[in-house]
């Protein structure tokens, strides 16, 4: 991460990381996504577990090499996949109220020392359509990461009953990824847009911990490297191997 990178997520809580997918990946990507959905169905919204399990590139996103640099700074050596799904929205698919924050649940929080950023469960979320300001999908109220007054937040902001100025929603490009830590409060906006969200979201645990029930069945995926299954290994401490370690 750079300097700047860091100053952002300490700041906002969530940084965009800009083109981590090329054109190949989101076409090839899209096309599967295509399969799963039909353009003509009559849904205005789809969400569903395991998209790494939907074919090799969705495989790759595990641990693409574009986001790891980041999860090793942020979440330490010993990061896991937590679990995954997927969030496709047409226009005027509702979305979901304002949530997270530090302390929620006992494993999302942000801590900062010595020089050192280390996040409990957080989203890395890969975009295969872009976003408008005012199109909807990921919003957040940038900095409550670290705030004291979470439960100052009026339940009707939470719930979308009254606009605030203070709730942001980020303009993302196809092909972008969002790292957002769970200790931000953050949710999803009514899709306003023409085209269709496309959002994967990836989620990451430190290696101690867990968030999901269920492990991963690694049985259920083909030709995995051997550093995607040091990610998909249950929570652990003793005698753990560091995730990036070299092949």
């Amino acid at each position: 991460m750079t300097p700047e990178e860091k100053f952002l997520l300490d700041l906002n809580g969530y940084l965009i990381i800009k083109g981590v997918l090329n054109s190949d990946e989101i076409e090839d990507m899209n096309r599967t996504c295509d399969e799963k959905y039909p353009p003509h169905s009559s849904e205005n919204g789809y969400r569903t577990d395991n998209v790494s399990q939907w074919g090799p590139m969705f495989q790759k996103l595990i641990d693409h090499p574009g986001i790891t640099p980041y999860l090793e700074e942020l979440l330490g050596p010993y990061f896991r996949l937590d679990h995954d799904y997927c969030i496709f929205m047409r226009e005027g698919c509702g979305g979901g109220d304002l949530h997270g924050g530090e302390g929620h649940e006992g494993d999302h929080w942000y801590k900062y020392r010595d020089g050192i950023i280390r996040n409990g469960l957080s989203v890395v979320t890969f975009f295969l359509s872009g976003a408008e300001a005012g199109d909807g999908g990921f919003e957040c109220i940038p900095g409550t990461h670290k705030s004291n007054f979470i439960s100052s937040i009026p339940s009707e902001v939470k719930r979308h009953e009254r606009q605030a100025d203070y709730v942001i929603q980020p303009k993302v490009e196809a092909g972008d990824a969002l790292f957002f830590t769970e200790a931000l409060i953050h949710g999803t906006k009514t899709w306003a847009g023409k085209h269709e969200r496309r959002a994967l979201l990836y989620k990451y645990s430190p290696g101690h911990s867990a968030w999901s029930q269920k492990y991963y069945d690694t049985s259920k995926y083909s030709g995995l490297t051997d550093q995607q299954l040091r990610l998909m290994e249950p929570p652990s401490v003793g005698s753990r191997k560091r995730t990036l370690q070299s092949e």
